[in-house]
């Protein structure tokens, strides 16, 4: 991967997606070692982390919901979706199912504000939400997260 970047530093956001992809979340050993290999210092590789929202250093549900509560979707019922995830899931914002299957996060924007309530499932962006049709989404990725 480094091959196709002019210089190091620009390869780290896509290595560190893709570390993280990987193993759900990126490690000490993981910053550790990409640092190395990027010849960055772990301190340089820790300030891009904190810096990218998609980016986290703490276990994630294999299912990582964000729900948009920006104006956009808080305006056509983004809070309302956000509380009807945490009610459906049994989980606050920041935490995970204790099956390890989902996640939950308030986000400030995914990009969809045309579409709003938006909702983004790991890379999969859901748009124009209601309730019932959340319920579908969680329930589609929950019969494909226990196959």
């Amino acid at each position: 991967m480094v091959s196709h970047y002019p210089t190091r530093r620009s390869v780290l956001v896509p290595t560190l997606l893709y570390a993280q992809d990987e193993t759900g979340y990126l490690s000490d050993e993981v910053i550790r070692e990409l640092a190395e290999r990027l010849e960055l210092t772990e301190l340089e590789v820790r300030n891009v982390i904190s810096y990218y929202s998609m980016l986290t250093t703490r276990p994630r549900g294999k299912y990582h919901v964000q729900v948009c509560t920006n104006i956009a979707c808080l305006l056509r019922g983004g809070e309302e979706i956000f509380e009807h995830c945490r009610q459906t899931l049994g989980i606050g914002g920041g935490e995970t199912t204790s099956d390890g299957l989902f996640s939950l996060a308030e986000v400030e924007c995914i990009g969809a504000c045309s579409w709003a309530p938006a909702v983004q499932v790991n890379y999969d962006f859901h748009e124009n939400l209601t309730r019932e049709e959340m319920d579908k989404i969680l329930g589609h990725y929950k019969k494909k997260g226990t196959q």
